[in-house]
């Protein structure tokens, strides 16, 4: 079986990487430029994947029916309180599921002992919740346990994780206590952090029965977390508000804390086309080495050229060998790449704690647009190989 006449089909291979065999160095070199693009095309890829998987993942976890109720903040940062029925009208709610209130202790400051200064506050802030906020939440604790509706009255507090590490309280060996607005609190527990409540991750929650004893709070609550039946979660969103302030339904902010993690997956993909795009420049930059390198092969072989020309090889058998040549080299490229770009997803995958994915189509293209790249890389040093023929390529030899 012939590819062509004179030259079979098992010859072709051997003869194409007579070129690739005598200079390694070349070949080398020429490999790493394509090798370069398609390991930035497989990473980009395959990390968009695997940081995409792990948000999906905490969505459907955490859940897309959790809701917020506030009122916005005052020009100091701190949380305004809701009306003092708006606890029960939300709860009231057609579609609710369960709900929690809670209130950030305005001027409340949260330290690991009474030595240090006040105005070192860490960015804590002191919020006052009752039993139910970890079931709303699907909240978990590292170390110890929550407070009750019984155990709220005393004076003891519940470390968001952010909170904790900042106070550093790693675990309750020894009974720690943290100083609150004067007043030495007991910590009983360590919550987990919480994707969708970072203000409660950077707090100290006490009982609201202990914030009226202790600190004068009227029971209003700053801020209401709502579980809603999945279903129902936009028509019970368009009625939190009106539910927390009949009066005035526009001072009202309603949100959903999964969207920020939406917007995340957008801006996630909005940038992998810029990356993408910076790998296909960096495979198009390899594409021009391996052409750079072929038409110098060319100039450098012309006595071969003329030699097997004169000896009865056709243009097409010439053709054939430098574009093979090129294809060969762009595929050791792709292959390589594919590894590197595997290798770079698998690491950073694992140092960030997701499920490594590297999704099998973006393998299938980045080989096929490597093979694509040598092809057109190879094409002119095949068709000028071609042409030459066998008296001009010995004389110039």
């Amino acid at each position: 079986m012939t590819l062509l006449p004179h030259m079979r089909a098992a010859d072709l291979l051997p003869v194409a990487t007579i070129g690739l065999r005598t200079r390694p160095a070349r070949t080398a070199l020429s490999v790493l430029g394509v090798a370069i693009g398609i390991a930035a095309l497989v990473a980009v890829l395959g990390i968009t994947r695997s940081s995409q998987s792990d948000l999906l993942a905490r969505i459907d976890r955490l859940g897309t029916n959790l809701l917020t109720v506030t009122s916005g903040q005052s020009p100091s940062g701190q949380e305004r309180p809701l009306p003092s029925t708006a606890a029960g009208g939300v709860s009231l709610t057609a579609g609710i599921l369960a709900s929690a209130p809670t209130a950030e202790l305005a001027g409340m400051k949260v330290r690991r002992t009474d030595r240090i200064p006040s105005v070192l506050s860490n960015g804590l802030a002191v919020r006052a919740a009752n039993a139910s906020l970890l079931t709303v939440l699907d909240g978990h604790l590292t170390h110890g346990t929550f407070f009750t509706d019984v155990t709220s009255r005393y004076a003891i507090t519940v470390l968001g994780h952010a909170a904790a590490e900042r106070l550093g309280v790693e675990d309750l060996s020894g009974d720690p206590r943290v100083f609150i607005g004067g007043y030495w609190y007991t910590v009983i527990g360590i919550l987990a952090p919480l994707d969708f409540a970072p203000e409660v991750d950077r707090s100290a929650l006490i009982g609201f029965a202990a914030a009226v004893a202790d600190f004068g709070h009227d029971g209003t609550a700053s801020r209401i977390y709502v579980r809603a039946q999945q279903e129902r979660t936009a028509e019970v969103a368009s009625m939190l508000a009106r539910a927390a302030n009949p009066e005035q339904p526009r001072d009202v902010t309603v949100s959903r804390p999964s969207d920020a993690l939406t917007t995340r997956l957008d801006v996630a993909n909005s940038g992998t086309f810029l990356f993408l795009g910076l790998g296909a420049v960096a495979l198009l930059v390899g594409g021009v080495g391996i052409a750079n390198v072929m038409v110098i092969s060319v100039l450098e072989r012309r006595a071969e050229i003329g030699l097997r020309r004169a000896l009865g090889a056709a243009r097409r058998h010439v053709a054939g060998q430098f574009l093979v040549e090129s294809l060969l080299l762009a595929a050791c490229g792709g292959a390589a790449g594919v590894l590197l770009g595997a290798a770079a997803t698998y690491a950073l995958s694992m140092q960030r704690g997701w499920q490594p994915l590297v999704p099998p189509a973006a393998v299938g293209l980045a080989l096929a647009a490597a093979c694509l790249v040598g092809a057109v890389a190879g094409l002119y040093p095949a068709v000028r190989a071609a042409r030459l023929t066998p008296t001009d390529a010995l004389r110039a030899a």
